[in-house]
């Protein structure tokens, strides 16, 4: 009877973990990349926050302009897609009007638009390719590449009828995959726009996100099922969840993948190819939107709150 509790008490220190860090935004958190030692947040207050998670401070903040309601009073934007390359940031926000966004650069300190509401783009997501260019995301699920220069889009490409909802780039930013409504994955190359893999027989309704890192992509399903892509042999597996999946991720050496799979807004991580289950993140109290792998042992997420969380697999 021992030997069993001792067990069960194993199994408990192994799955079930609590955060190492909690950090507190002025805002719920839209949005969120790691880049390098440094989270950049967006948030529905108009900014864009960068928090250096080592020195565990705030060291960046870029406040966007108010904009008016559709009662005609001063709000500030929601801020729902931010990127950073070398020193440029980018942050995508609501505009007030007619559900087209706005889109600005900070380089240098110097905030400048390069998207306006008159320009009538319905954009959803935005990440920097390289420091000239931005791959778009449409409400359409239509993709763009943006050039900053010249301020047109290079191409448009319509990747089908469906309702778009996230993308996510590959380590060097040549290849995206998008997801949306209707289940199926689009692969493409960032420089065409072209459709090179088009993934499905795994999730059959809407994939709100995806993760994609060393050709495995995981996809997190409305139909409870965190999907897993492996495109060097075309292979595909599920892991089935207890409720909706809003969010995934992949550690750096695709070893390990993280799904936000039940109504407790917990995040399981798992073995990838044994599909074991390795650790129950516990301790996020509203829905995951973000699951970031910094390494195989740290975490970080964000969810529709104030509070993101920093997690290490090693601690308890």
């Amino acid at each position: 009877m021992k030997k069993i509790s001792a067990f069960l008490l194993l199994i408990t220190i192994l799955y079930a973990q609590k955060p190492i860090l909690s950090i507190e935004v002025n805002g719920t958190t839209k949005d969120m990349v790691l880049k390098k030692n440094k989270l950049i947040i967006g948030t529905d207050n108009g900014t864009l926050k960068e928090y250096d998670y080592q020195e565990k401070k705030f060291t960046k903040t870029i406040h966007l302009p108010k904009i008016k309601d559709f009662m005609g009073d001063l709000i500030y934007p929601r801020v729902f897609s931010v990127d950073k390359i070398e020193k440029h940031y980018l942050l995508l926000s609501e505009s007030g009007e007619g559900g087209y966004s706005n889109l600005w650069m900070v380089k240098e300190n110097k905030k400048e638009q390069i998207v306006f509401a008159k320009d009538k783009k319905a954009i959803i997501k935005a990440r920097f390719i390289n420091d000239q260019q931005i791959l778009l995301a449409f409400l359409s699920n239509e993709v763009a590449l943006f050039n900053i220069k010249s301020k047109q889009e290079i191409y448009r490409v319509q990747l089908s009828e469906s309702k778009f909802s996230d993308f996510a780039l590959n380590e060097d930013r040549t290849k995206a995959v998008f997801s949306c409504e209707s289940g199926i994955l689009n692969v493409i190359e960032t420089k065409t726009g072209k459709t090179i893999h088009e993934l499905k027989g795994v999730n059959l309704d809407n994939v709100y996100k995806v993760a994609f890192q060393n050709n495995i992509i995981t996809g997190a399903g409305q139909d409870r099922k965190g999907s897993i892509y492996n495109l060097k042999n075309s292979k595909n597996d599920y892991i089935q969840g207890s409720f909706l999946i809003y969010a995934t991720a992949i550690s750096p050496s695709t070893n390990s993948v993280a799904f936000a799979m039940d109504e407790q807004n917990n995040i399981s991580i798992y073995n990838r190819q044994t599909k074991s289950k390795i650790a129950e993140l516990k301790g996020q109290k509203s829905t995951l939107n973000t699951i970031i792998f910094k390494d195989e042992n740290i975490l970080f997420s964000a969810s529709e709150d104030n509070t993101i969380l920093m997690w290490d697999l090693t601690k308890n």
